[in-house]
């Protein structure tokens, strides 16, 4: 079993910056790939950044490109969501998954995750 935990989300104004963070408990953090995924009521969960176990490796939906990167540092079990240059779009309540894998790869496929967190609501102001 894997433990999340997000942190970080708040109210910000567009163009601004927040950091979230996800603090893993369980198995050994180096073992499963994660990601962040966000969901706006009425629509689907999508997965907008990923990073493999060894943070080698990272991919973003064409929506979040060039603004949000995802990092992981293995020693304290965590990992983040930088966010910068908001929009109002970015509003919603953003989890964290983790998938077991033995692959060192990344993935922005929904369903191959594992865990989840229990979310932390994120939202942008015009």
């Amino acid at each position: 079993q894997v433990h999340l935990v997000e942190s970080g989300g708040g109210l910000v104004q567009a163009g601004g910056s927040l950091r979230l963070s996800c603090a893993a408990s369980g198995r050994p953090f180096s073992s499963y790939a994660m990601g962040w995924s966000r969901q706006v009521p009425g629509k689907e969960r999508d997965i907008v950044a990923a990073i493999s176990w060894s943070g080698g490796s990272t991919l973003y939906a064409d929506s979040v490109q060039g603004r949000f990167t995802i990092s992981r540092d293995n020693a304290k079990n965590t990992v983040y969501l930088q966010m910068n240059s908001l929009k109002p779009e970015d509003t919603a309540v953003y989890f964290c998954a983790a998938v077991i894998t033995p692959l060192d790869i990344a993935t922005m496929t929904y369903g191959e995750y594992d865990y989840w967190g229990q979310g932390t609501q994120v939202t942008v102001s015009s």
